[in-house]
Order: structure tokens, then C-alpha cells, then sequence
């Protein structure tokens, strides 16, 4: 195939009108502000583009917060990254490194098993 077509499909029910169930779901969505101390964080290495990326998350920050961990994180490290959806994504393989600075900062880690 050529290109890819979105379809936008919804699911609900019939009672008393039509009611999209899976549009509820996805608007109530939020998220709750947690202290470092609170946070169980997860570290991942990914390969995007056929380059390491290590991942550093889910956290629960205000957006000037994740901005302003973000900047100190790079900083330190010397390399790229972004915050999306929760996750720090840094460009290289860092994982030691940012968990140092993460535990220094006062956040967990979640063992791995």
C-alpha cells in the first residue's frame, strides 16, 4: 500500500441516545503532582533512528518542574534530550549516569526483577 488511512472508530452504547464510551476514557485522563520521594520511576534503553536512547519515567511534575529537571539533567550529562508524555528521553546510552542524578534529585527506582 501506497499511504495509511486513520480511522476514527468509536465504541458506546444505544440506551437512551448515542453515548462514545472510548472519548470519556481519554478526556479524564490526569494526572496527579507526586514529590521525588513518591515517584517509582523505570529506566529504559531504546534504539530510534538506529541510536541508543535511554528513558527515564513516568513522572509526576508540574510542567515547570519537568522543564527545570530536564535543563539540569542535559546540562550534566552533556547531551540532548526531551520530556514527553511523562518519560525523560535522552539521546545516548546514559542509564547510569541519570539514575545517578535522578537518586540525587531524591527520586526511586523500581528494582528490576
Amino acid at each position: 500500500m501506497a499511504g495509511s488511512v486513520k480511522l476514527d472508530i468509536e465504541f458506546g452504547s444505544f440506551a437512551e441516545g448515542w453515548e462514545a464510551d472510548n472519548k470519556k476514557r481519554s478526556a479524564s485522563k490526569t494526572r496527579d503532582i507526586l514529590p521525588p520521594q513518591k515517584h517509582d520511576l523505570v529506566l529504559k534503553k531504546e534504539q530510534r533512528r538506529g541510536k541508543p536512547v535511554t528513558l527515564a519515567g513516568e513522572f509526576f511534575l508540574k510542567k515547570e518542574e519537568e522543564k527545570a529537571l530536564l535543563k539540569r539533567i542535559k546540562k550534566h550529562l552533556g547531551s540532548g534530550g526531551t520530556f514527553k508524555e511523562g518519560w525523560i528521553q535522552i539521546q545516548g546510552d546514559k542509564q547510569m549516569p541519570l539514575r545517578e542524578i535522578l537518586e540525587g534529585e531524591g527520586f526511586r527506582f523500581r528494582d528490576k526483577k
